[in-house]
């Protein structure tokens, strides 16, 4: 029996990088998933067609989480699909890195309005179908420990999902539901590499900055969600696993 057999779970930004992996991940161990996408239909469909390929039960469902009738939407499509719902892992995002002189409204509200809001809605609808055991687990990054230039409105929207994270936590523990973090480092995604940071001087200096000496893949974050999602994890709320490789 796999540990997440009989639990369904949404994951929010799911048609690639992190987010894909993590929903691979969720199914490998047994649960059904919802792979949540905003834009990328395609992208989403190539996910659940992998997860179904390997035996696996998988949806595709459109939503923009920052959006708060298209968040509840996709909360009811999971328990309309699945019947239920067990695990949520927030993990849509975007990032844009600006210099200070360079910060704009539109980039600060963009950014805090997936980054944070779109965790505020998701869960909102999502906790009144969570019951005894459920686990949500926020996506944050490693960068809220590494005060990277130019990173000061981004690293801001993670900031603030760690501190709601652990308000969750407490609020949401009376029903026995478990709400963790995990912060990644930096990872290979389909995003790292259309930004041009897979083989710059910036991945290489990440890299020696990192102890075990490489970058991250996606399922090196995914197997530590699948961990929290899953009743193993069952003695950790309002805790921030930082999957970096070490660095700091």
């Amino acid at each position: 029996m796999s540990k997440l057999d009989g639990k369904v779970a949404v994951v929010t930004g799911a048609s690639k990088g992190i987010g894909a992996a993590i929903a691979r991940a969720l199914a490998k161990d047994g649960a059904a998933v919802v792979v949540n996408y905003a834009s990328s239909k395609a992208g989403a469909e190539a996910v659940v067609a992998a997860i179904t390929a390997a035996g696996g039960r998988a949806v595709a469902v459109q939503a923009d989480v920052s959006k708060a009738a298209q968040a509840q939407a996709l909360i009811e499509a999971a328990v309309e699909a699945f019947g239920r719902l067990d695990v949520l892992v927030n993990n849509s995002g975007v990032y844009e890195f600006s210099a200070i002189e360079e910060v704009t409204e539109a980039h600060y509200r963009r950014l805090f309005d997936v980054n944070v809001l779109g965790v505020l809605l998701a869960t909102r609808a999502a906790a009144r179908h969570l019951g005894e055991g459920g686990s949500i687990v926020n996506i944050s990054s490693a960068i809220t420990h590494v005060n990277t230039p130019a990173a000061s409105v981004y690293s801001g929207t993670k900031g603030a999902v760690n501190a709601i994270s652990g308000v969750l936590a407490n609020e949401l523990a009376p029903r026995r539901i478990r709400v963790n973090v995990v912060s990644p480092g930096f990872v290979v995604t389909e995003g790292t590499h259309a930004a041009g940071i897979v083989g710059s001087e910036m991945e290489a200096g990440l890299v020696a900055q990192t102890p075990l000496g490489r970058s991250g893949q996606p399922d090196d974050i995914a197997s530590v969600v699948a961990f929290l999602a899953s009743d193993e994890a069952r003695w950790l709320t309002g805790e921030e696993i930082t999957a970096s490789g070490g660095i700091r």
